[in-house]
């Protein structure tokens, strides 16, 4: 299935993955600090942003070999890369960085999902079924087109992104049924990397870092965030004030994280 991918910048290898309903265009102000110091690669999966269609359910180890196939096909496949994951791609790149210890450089989750205790009530097959109803029905009534764009605006305050390029991605239904998919398996996901932490460990002297949002609310988000790092042997860092969507609220942490604070102005 077809890919969107954008390539920006030179020098050594830097993906960023978004979390969950989200586009390429979310990294714009991060990708501006990176560039000139990074080649910077940001895809969108299948189902979100210009990708072609989730034709089937993504599972983590598909999503962290996904990476690998992307840097792939850029030829970058001999160059290790520093991989950033935003909320549940966070799982996604923590299991790249397990998978493929040797083309992992760096490892930064950013806000990223936190599972404690995972488990999946739900069958699998019932959820992503009536995911597909629910995105069948909802895109059938044209629900994305009239009202996707608008959603986005209200969900995203002071958004910057192009009014042209939200309109593409949010006002069609095969965005709405790949987010959909997502939420239906976020269970699964979590799941599968609690058996591959137990499985396959990170690199020793991998440098990791775990850079949590906080806009002055409960603590107990920063407490989690916290426990994470600690579980990863990471360093753990607060962008405050900033929302969720760190890499809009706070891109200069964000590039911190990754280039490390001499090399941000």
């Amino acid at each position: 299935m077809p890919h969107h991918v954008e390539v920006t910048g030179s020098g050594p290898v830097c993906v960023l993955s978004a979390g969950l309903g989200l586009a390429w265009f979310d990294w714009d102000a991060v990708v501006e600090r990176l560039a000139p110091s990074r080649t910077v690669v940001r895809f969108d999966r299948p189902g979100s942003g210009l990708s072609g269609h989730a034709r089937v359910p993504p599972t983590l180890v598909g999503e962290a070999e996904r990476i690998a196939r992307v840097l792939d096909a850029l030829g970058f496949g001999g160059r290790p890369a520093t991989v950033v994951g935003h909320s549940l791609a966070g799982f996604h790149c923590e299991a790249f960085a397990r998978l493929f210890p040797a083309r992992t450089s760096g490892l930064v989750l950013v806000d990223s999902s936190v599972e404690e205790h995972p488990r999946v009530r739900v069958p699998r097959g019932v959820r992503v079924g009536a995911a597909r109803v629910c995105g069948a029905v909802l895109g059938g009534v044209g629900l994305p087109r009239a009202a996707g764009p608008v959603l986005r605006r209200v969900a995203v305050r002071g958004d910057g992104a192009r009014a042209d390029a939200v309109r593409r991605v949010y006002g069609s239904s095969r965005v709405l049924l790949g987010s959909l998919l997502e939420y239906a398996t976020y269970g699964d996901a979590a799941v599968e990397l609690a058996a591959l932490r137990r499985e396959f460990p990170l690199p020793g002297r991998l440098p990791v870092t775990v850079l949590a949002a906080y806009s002055g609310g409960s603590v107990g988000w920063l407490t989690r965030q916290r426990a994470l790092a600690a579980s990863l042997h990471a360093t753990f860092r607060v962008a405050e004030p900033s929302g969720h969507l760190l890499m809009r609220d706070a891109p200069g942490g964000v590039a911190e994280a990754v280039l490390g604070p001499a090399a941000i102005p």
